[in-house]
């Protein structure tokens, strides 16, 4: 095997690590706005992604994507769910939600298949529907035995299950994509930063040095990870990138429970093991699938192959 693949899987590797770690980033953050550490990482996400793409020449397909109403369409709908799931995120680290949060990313694959079967009518197979109904239960169990619904992890899942649904529907790389979405929203975060200063309630010009040099960070932190993750992708399997996936809301629920110390008692436990049940049947229906298509083209090559 050349190396490039053992790049990529490490590429893809470090993106869910960083990914897993970044509550001990924005848990220092706790006293600065939501909104505005949203705001900032827009602002300095642009400012970080402008000199890398120019660098790899790819402005031109930015400039292209404007003269498409579609592509911005898809790309202004896709930024905003992205800004929601990062709004809610950093919202919940900061509030002592991060258990809840690992699980909203736990979710993820199988939105993504639920998302499948709902918009695009993917036929499901019986294991697929099996692994959502044990999902769908274990987020149940958490409404009868904690008495709420966890609206973080849904939204967490929701949000980054259709963005990744429109990302695979627009015509732009994942680069291009991902300037072209800051791009869209920067200006409006701009905006609100200005506002903000202008009143006296940002934090950057008020709070500790500390505290604005991590804000100044924003864009590197958040922008890094999806890098290394648009290289990961372009050369790895989907099935490989799957499982590695499940690194970052490993590391997160680690981080709630052994260095937070959140509560992490025997109700959400036992929602936590029909999810995980869950995945564990989607991910080994996953690789049987995988492994027999590769089987199958092993005894009968496509035609015109030698």
């Amino acid at each position: 095997m050349s190396t490039a693949p053992w790049r990529a899987v490490l590429a893809a590797l470090a993106c869910y690590l960083m990914w897993g770690l970044v509550p001990l980033y924005w848990r220092p953050l706790a006293a600065v706005d939501a909104h505005e550490l949203i705001a900032h990482r827009l602002l300095w996400s642009f400012l970080f992604l402008a000199p890398v793409l120019g660098w790899l020449g790819g402005f031109r397909e930015v400039v292209a994507a404007f003269r498409s109403p579609r592509a911005l369409a898809l790309n202004l709908t896709s930024g905003l769910l992205l800004t929601a799931n990062w709004l809610i995120y950093v919202w919940a680290v900061n509030a002592g939600h991060v258990i809840e949060s690992s699980l909203g990313y736990f979710l993820v694959p199988l939105v993504n298949v639920a998302l499948g079967r709902l918009v695009l009518h993917e036929a499901l197979r019986p294991v697929q529907w099996l692994a959502i109904l044990l999902a769908t239960a274990g987020v149940a169990l958490q409404l009868l035995q904690l008495g709420r619904l966890p609206w973080i992890a849904l939204g967490l899942a929701a949000s980054f299950g259709t963005y990744g649904l429109l990302r695979k529907q627009s015509p732009l790389g994942p680069l291009t994509g991902l300037t072209v979405e800051t791009l869209l929203l920067a200006p409006l975060a701009a905006g609100f930063l200005l506002w903000r200063a202008a009143a006296g309630t940002g934090a950057l010009g008020y709070a500790p040095w500390s505290t604005q040099a991590l804000i100044l960070c924003a864009g590197v932190v958040t922008t890094v990870p999806l890098l290394l993750f648009a290289y990961g992708a372009r050369r790895l399997r989907l099935t490989t990138l799957g499982l590695l996936q499940y690194a970052a809301p490993t590391v997160q629920l680690a981080l709630g429970v052994w260095v937070y110390r959140e509560t992490f008692d025997h109700a959400r436990a036992q929602s936590f093991a029909l999810i995980w049940t869950a995945l564990v049947l989607y991910t080994a229906d996953t690789l049987w699938r995988q492994r027999r298509h590769i089987a199958l083209n092993r005894i009968s090559p496509p035609t015109g192959a030698s």
